[in-house]
């Protein structure tokens, strides 16, 4: 795999734990929802700059994976990009504070298995 395409991955799978990140935190700040007010809800939603920055990171990686899958097929490429399972793993324990039990590690390993696997073919 050239270096170029490494990079590619890498900014896909950074894009995405830093979007989904940039989600959670938006979603904690929502009010909750009520069906006799859907329009305040909706105004929440678009008005939320984390979930606005969140949008604008996934638009960024719609960029960046429609180049990767220029280059890479797609029965090689999305399996790659499981890393982000990894990387939310590690990016929820750090700057949410989420726990991480046993299994959740052992899980994650067992994706960067599957990923070193799979990125052998290219």
């Amino acid at each position: 795999m050239s270096l170029s395409l490494i990079a590619l991955f890498a900014v896909s799978v950074f894009c995405d734990v830093s979007g989904q990140i940039a989600f959670k935190r938006g979603a904690d700040r929502l009010p909750e929802f009520s069906p006799t007010a859907p329009l305040g809800f909706g105004w929440a939603l678009v008005s939320e700059p984390l979930l606005v920055l969140g949008l604008a990171i996934y638009a960024v990686e719609f960029l960046v994976w429609t180049r990767i899958l220029a280059q890479v097929p797609l029965n090689i490429a999305f399996p790659i990009a499981s890393l982000n399972i990894l990387g939310i793993a590690v990016a929820s324990r750090i700057w949410l504070g989420e726990p991480m039990g046993p299994r959740q590690y052992a899980g994650a390993a067992l994706v960067t298995a599957g990923v070193a696997l799979v990125a052998t073919a290219l």
